[in-house]
């Protein structure tokens, strides 16, 4: 066993370049780090399965947070809750020796609404018709950190390596509409750097300004006057109509906006009934853009439209900043420490159930590539001199007021939707276990990296000071007055939870949630398709 360690940290001090000298000491640390995580890898498939189970939108996030905090409290970290005004949120502290510096560690904990999904099922078949589910993985980036964080937490108590982690959750990220309120209230203050970690199909990680957007959610709502529709209409002032008059105007005007811009809009209040003139309505927008002043410029052509909506019907209309994403940034030293810590663990080994699995799921949902799982690592490439546009994440905050980056790893299947509940299949599967695993290994020795080299700290905080930060700093697009709007999804929650319940993961019984659930993995075969 000490030959095979020993073997291994001196075949990872090669493929990270550690010099001779340094290489016992660095080597040794995550060779220990990689077995501290495999010796938790039921735990991460615990971590994964359950909240999986849980199938909680943003905001309402609360069987996931108890059941996360209760967890690393059991393992000696502080917790404090209700972060920055939003009930789900938390933020997890352990330190040793000194203090020494301090490495947070987060991901995401929200679903998407309608994506209820049976895991390892790769047809549509929901849990629970209707239901929110984890049509993105949400559920596992968690499992990646605290057990990373956890075999770290060992190798500094042994070893005697003073240093801070901290732990917290991506409140409501598919509204974008946490982070930002983490940052306007200093929770990031005073942390070195930041390991953000986000499912994905491979293992990889980016330094830059990647493609995607940065956005402002906001909701409009304009108030009028109500009034028989047949009996009196004249005396009625239509909300609804001001609601349809800015959309109107502003799906015109997009054709004169740059292609790169990206909007979209829901009505959420439309009226009543038909008879009733509608006194009031409302419309939720994102305006998305590739930088700050092109993000502020959409929002005040939006503002403008809204208020001539208002006077050609005249009516009244106010307005919320719902969230908001600034564009993302992304620390080179950072990622080119933890690529090189990605080159020494690579991709999981797949089996070829889970490749036809793969495939099959690819089939079932229309891509057009049905390849399987990856095999071969994605290069850390420089940023594209003129990034696509895109999606917006809200890690965008954190970026630009701390050196950060996102380590994706290979929990999901390529060339799937998005936002859909085909993404749900792999994520309570073994596919999804091993991705957990293996993106835990990165975060870990990425971690021990700076917890232990003051110079990477310093070329970080020089890339974030000399080239991220010189000319371009921070712009805040929320205020000291504006609040979570933790009143959207409650109505979802209320209607949905009773019947989620009935199917939460209970590991003290059953080893997997596919055991639970009886579903046998990987599943290639419709039993419906053999009778026919």
């Amino acid at each position: 066993m000490i030959t095979s360690r020993f073997t291994f940290a001196a075949a990872l001090a090669l493929a990270l370049g550690v010099t001779a000298e340094a290489a016992p000491r660095s080597g040794d640390l995550k060779a220990r780090a990689v077995a501290e995580v495999d010796a938790r890898a039921k735990l991460a498939q615990e971590i994964n399965d359950s909240v999986f189970s849980f199938s909680e939108l943003g905001f309402h996030e609360e069987e996931t947070s108890r059941y996360l905090t209760a967890l690393l409290e059991k393992n000696g970290f502080t917790v404090e809750r209700g972060i920055s005004g939003l009930p789900t949120g938390w933020v997890a502290r352990w330190t040793n020796g000194s203090g020494g510096p301090v490495i947070a560690l987060g991901s995401d904990i929200d679903g998407i609404p309608k994506s209820s999904q049976k895991p390892g099922v790769p047809w549509r078949e929901p849990l629970v018709a209707g239901a929110p589910g984890h049509g993105e993985g949400h559920n596992s980036g968690q499992a990646v950190n605290i057990v990373a964080a956890l075999a770290v937490k060992e190798l500094m108590e042994r070893n005697k390596i003073a240093g801070t982690l901290m732990l917290w959750p991506g409140v409501a990220e598919e509204l974008v509409a946490g982070k930002a309120y983490m940052v306007r209230d200093g929770v990031f203050n005073g942390v070195d750097a930041v390991l953000f970690t986000h499912v994905g199909d491979n293992l990889d990680t980016t330094w830059g300004q990647p493609s995607g957007t940065g956005l402002i959610s906001v909701e409009y709502q304009f108030s009028g006057e109500s009034a028989h529709s047949a009996g009196a209409p004249w005396r009625g002032r239509s909300a609804l109509d001001a609601v349809e008059l800015m959309n109107i105007a502003w799906n015109m005007r997009r054709e004169h906006l740059r292609p790169e811009q990206r909007s979209h809009y829901v009505i959420t209040d439309g009226g009543d009934q038909p008879n009733v003139v509608p006194s009031v309505a409302t419309v939720w927008y994102y305006f998305r853009e590739q930088d700050f002043d092109r993000i502020r410029k959409n929002f005040d052509i939006g503002n403008e439209i809204a208020e001539g909506a208002a006077k050609m019907t005249a009516t009244t209309v106010k307005r919320r900043i719902v969230g908001t994403a600034a564009p993302r940034h992304f620390n080179r030293p950072i990622a080119e420490a933890a690529y090189a810590n990605i080159k020494a663990v690579g991709l999981p080994k797949w089996t070829a159930g889970e490749q036809a699995f793969a495939k099959l799921v690819q089939q079932n949902a229309g891509a057009d590539k049905q390849e399987g799982l990856p095999t071969e690592l994605k290069a850390l490439e420089p940023p594209l001199k003129e990034p696509k546009s895109g999606g917006s994440d809200d890690i965008g905050d954190v970026s630009w007021v701390v050196p950060t980056i996102t380590i994706r790893y290979p929990a999901n299947i390529p060339e799937l939707p998005g936002h859909n509940w085909s993404n749900a299949i792999a994520m309570a599967t073994p596919i999804a276990h091993k991705g957990v695993v293996a993106g835990a290994k990165v975060v870990a020795m990425t971690t021990l990296d700076l917890l232990t080299k003051p110079e990477l700290r310093r070329q970080a905080r020089n890339y974030f000071a000399e080239v991220q930060t010189k000319d371009q700093k921070y712009v805040p697009m929320i205020t000291a007055a504006d609040r979570p709007a933790l009143e959207i999804n409650s109505e979802i929650m209320a209607r949905y939870k009773p019947q989620l319940q009935k199917y939460y993961y209970d590991p003290t019984r059953h080893a997997t949630y596919l055991d639970q659930l009886g579903i046998k993995f990987p599943l290639l075969e419709n039993p419906q398709d053999t009778k026919k």
